[in-house]
């Protein structure tokens, strides 16, 4: 059970987690340098090069306030994960306060349950990776670059901490440059009247062509159900707070500059391809950042987009790699799953549990033989991970309303609160409640929607057989006594 004490009574030693038990852990080895940028790959996914074609089809230019609404909404939640892991720096991750503060169910729930997000969201990008290479090489087949991209994210992980931090720097870099290289050759395009068979590229093609709302309410609401997957990440900086150096300055700097980011590299880049482009010439399964690029003739750099949102996907499955293998690390250390994944080789990394993440991420390459459509297989399984984001997302408020009121005193002496409090958190309930409809309103959505439950009734049927072991009776006993 985690000692709830506020964090000015915690003290460690430089580069290391805090521990009594004499055994290896887990290294703070990610500076600010890797945080920020790991913030930033965390808010820019796979859903904005690959998904974003499919949301501006369906919701028109509305789909900017889509993306700011949703961005706004998850700020407040990663405001309550920021003010939850600092208020006690043995906090390792956001399954650690649930754990301390729902009861151990929590922590067993929370922590699998983003491991499955992140191993849903992963077999995603396996998806992804293996559609792009496909275009950049016609006729090779799929099962190569899937399983290609799964070696190649295991040789990046086996090494240190610090390897993958700068491995996601650089991708996260990558994605950064691109986004802005997109920016400003559009702003040219704009300034310089460019004409394309579409037609002139203006700010006025934003609501000539139907106004802002051109589907109506309903392709309003049919956006948000796309462009939730692509905030799936925006809280992997508190998956890494166990690994960051100077946690007290490094996680607030970087939640805070979330909404800058989302501003930056999501709204601005959707106003500059739809001023270019009429939204109606967008198409599901089509990448905007690559056709904008083509359409102004570009090709090499066409290519070269092509290469940076394969990276992205790239990017996104790296991120999953590393935070299931510590998420399942947490659960094993916890005896919420096999202790052999519970150890860390002498370089500090979970390779069990790492092996375990590249395993499953192989049923990525078998879904590309189960159908023929790679966007059916890719909608489908983004679907039931931002579910399940929405879970754990939902756990980490509910922790944050337990905090408030049986730690009271922590709560006061914060320096970091969640603005808005406790109303802001039911305010985000309720939005959560909005994007549990949305899924509802389309067919293939919905079908996500109604396998996802399925994984919940596996989790209670594993809770069921577990919490009946001493270790877990011990917890309870520990956990109720702390909550006294």
């Amino acid at each position: 059970m985690i000692n709830p004490q506020p964090a000015t009574t915690v003290t460690r030693e430089p580069g290391t987690t805090p521990s009594g038990d004499g055994e290896p852990h887990l290294a703070r080895a990610l500076s600010n340098r890797h945080i920020q940028l790991l913030a930033i790959g965390g808010a820019i996914g796979t859903g904005l090069f690959m998904g974003s074609g499919k949301t501006i089809s369906v919701a028109g230019p509305s789909v900017i306030f889509v993306y700011m609404i949703i961005g706004f909404m998850l700020f407040f939640v990663m405001r309550a994960m920021g003010e939850l892991l600092l208020s006690n720096l043995n906090y390792k991750s956001f399954s650690d306060f649930a754990g301390d503060l729902l009861g151990p169910w929590a922590g067993f729930f929370t922590g699998w349950t983003y491991w499955f997000c992140w191993v849903v969201t992963g077999v995603a990008d396996v998806i992804a990776i293996a559609g792009y290479a496909e275009t950049l090489i016609p006729g090779i087949p799929l099962w190569i670059p899937g399983v290609l991209t799964i070696l190649i994210l295991l040789a990046l992980n086996l090494p240190t901490v610090k390897a993958f931090g700068e491995t996601e720097f650089w991708f996260a870099l990558i994605k950064i440059v691109a986004i802005v290289a997109l920016i400003v050759t559009g702003l040219v395009m704009i300034l310089t009247g460019f004409q394309s068979p579409a037609g002139q590229a203006s700010f006025t093609n934003l609501w000539s062509h139907g106004g802002f709302f051109p589907r109506e309410f309903m392709g309003f609401v049919a956006g948000f159900q796309i462009a939730v997957f692509a905030f799936v990440g925006i809280e992997l900086v508190g998956t890494a707070a166990a690994e960051t150096k100077n946690p007290e300055h490094n996680l607030p700097k970087a939640i805070n500059a979330i909404p800058v980011r989302v501003m930056l590299f999501y709204v601005g880049a959707l106003i500059i391809l739809m001023s270019v482009t009429p939204w109606t010439e967008f198409k599901a399964g089509h990448s905007p950042f690559i056709g904008m690029f083509s359409l102004a003739g570009l090709g090499i750099a066409a290519t070269v987009v092509n290469l940076v949102v394969l990276t992205s996907a790239m990017s996104s499955a790296n991120s999953g790699i590393y935070s299931t293998s510590r998420m399942v690390f947490g659960l094993a250390r916890d005896g919420d799953a096999p202790a052999v994944f519970g150890k860390l080789s002498r370089r500090k990394v979970p390779q069990n549990a790492l092996f375990l993440s590249c395993v499953l991420l192989l049923a990525g390459v078998v879904l590309l033989y189960a159908g023929k459509d790679i966007g059916a297989a890719f909608d489908m399984v983004t679907t039931v991970s931002a579910v399940c984001f929405m879970f754990v997302w939902s756990i980490i408020l509910l922790s944050y309303l337990v905090y408030r009121k049986k730690r009271p005193e922590l709560a006061a002496a914060s320096k970091y609160k969640m603005p808005g409090g406790v109303a802001m958190v039911y305010v985000v309930f309720a939005f959560f409640l909005f994007l549990i409809w949305a899924l509802t309103t389309q067919p293939d959505t919905l079908t996500a929607l109604l396998v996802t439950p399925i994984w919940f009734v596996i989790l209670v049927i594993a809770w069921l057989v577990i919490r009946r072991s001493p270790h877990h009776l011990a917890r309870h006993e520990a956990w109720k006594q702390s909550m006294k």
